[in-house]
């Protein structure tokens, strides 16, 4: 089984919307490790890794949002597997 890292930025209505917790949840049920927070530009930012088709799973759900959202922007980034540290997935 392939593992993939990523870090994705989300822009557009992504905060006030509940983006961080659809984002949690999404990446929980799915498996994943990392965490995702808001950004002081407005956007939200997101850290993964786990298997590659989870991910491929969790940037689908970060293109479409909880409602309310609307993205309008998600901007991809491999990075290495010893990035995310976290145990478990956390909403910081």
């Amino acid at each position: 089984m392939q593992t993939s890292t990523i870090q994705a930025v989300v822009s557009g209505r992504v905060q006030g919307v509940g983006f961080r917790a659809y984002a949690a949840e999404r990446a929980r049920d799915l498996g994943l490790r990392g965490h995702v927070r808001n950004l002081d530009d407005g956007s939200v930012e997101t850290l993964v890794i786990g298997p590659a088709g989870s991910v491929e799973a969790y940037l689908a759900a970060l293109r479409s949002g909880p409602p309310g959202a609307e993205v309008a922007n998600l901007a991809v980034e491999d990075r290495p597997a010893e990035t995310v540290t976290e145990a478990g997935f956390s909403a910081l």
